[in-house]
């Protein structure tokens, strides 16, 4: 039976995520979730505290197989990075020592750009509790840090790994404003249609007696127009107000819509009887 990819997760290469000494299952599970989200695969761990594999991380993945199916683990954090050309380090402490300190928008278009220059690279993230030690910070190339609360600068790793994740996905778009949808592409409406409809609401209001006092019509005309020309409205919302006009002018509350021709519609029609 021939295999069907369709069903498959895209697999894109990126960034080696590293977790060095992670304690849950869940934790681990969510992570390899957050890198799916957002195209990476490659997930590495560093003496994991329960072992590995591990049920709680699948079901935790939310179908993140591709990731928990691939993920490796490692006796030390050396051993982790031993292949690659440039890794990161996060952590949302100051450490000691010369190591440059990024942003994460800034440190995922340098990922993007060692990446595109065929070198492999990766971003260690700590343990639950108390992040990474500053010998393992001391592994990496250069810093990354999170601008966060200083009154509760605490992410759970998960957390991180999404952030790190979304800025390595956004730095490869044409655009960081690209999303994976957009809206209805809608022209407005041709200023003879907007106008058509003002004229046709102008004259429902005054059919109710809207305008009052008479002498200052013209003003309140000038000021409805003011505020429903301002929307740029498109060919099909103007026919839905029309719609909700036209409704309004031939139905009321005492003569609904479904219960039959409102008796203003049937007038001058003959009673039942009623000679020729």
């Amino acid at each position: 039976m021939a295999d069907d990819n369709r069903d498959r997760p895209l697999i894109a290469e990126g960034p080696a995520v590293i977790l060095v000494e992670p304690q849950l299952g869940e934790n681990i599970g969510m992570v390899a979730r957050a890198m799916a989200n957002f195209g990476l695969a490659e997930l590495r761990l560093v003496n994991p505290r329960d072992g590995w594999p591990s049920d709680k991380a699948r079901a935790a993945a939310s179908r993140a197989d591709h990731v928990i199916e691939r993920t490796t683990v490692h006796a030390t954090t050396e051993d982790a990075i031993a292949d690659l050309g440039f890794v990161y380090a996060t952590t949302a402490r100051a450490r000691d020592g010369f190591k440059p300190v990024r942003a994460p928008v800034e440190a995922a278009r340098f990922l993007r750009t060692r990446f595109r220059a065929g070198q492999r690279t990766g971003i260690l993230f700590g343990r639950e509790k108390f992040g990474l030690s500053n010998e393992e910070v001391s592994l990496a190339d250069e810093i990354v840090t999170f601008p966060v609360n200083p009154a509760f600068s605490s992410l759970n790793i998960a957390q991180a790994v999404l952030l790190m994740s979304y800025e390595w996905m956004k730095s490869g778009l044409a655009s960081e404003a690209q999303t994976a949808f957009s809206g209805p592409q809608m022209e407005p409406a041709q200023k003879r249609t907007l106008h058509s409809f003002l004229d046709h609401l102008e004259e429902a209001l005054a059919a109710r007696g809207y305008f009052r006092p008479a002498e200052k019509r013209p003003k309140m005309v000038s000021n409805l127009r003011s505020v429903l020309t301002r929307p740029a409205f498109t060919d099909a919302e103007i026919k839905l107000l029309r719609g909700v006009i036209s409704s309004l002018e031939r139905y009321s509350p005492t003569e609904p819509r479904g219960g039959g021709a409102p008796a203003r519609r049937t007038r001058g029609a003959k009673s039942e009887g009623e000679d020729g």
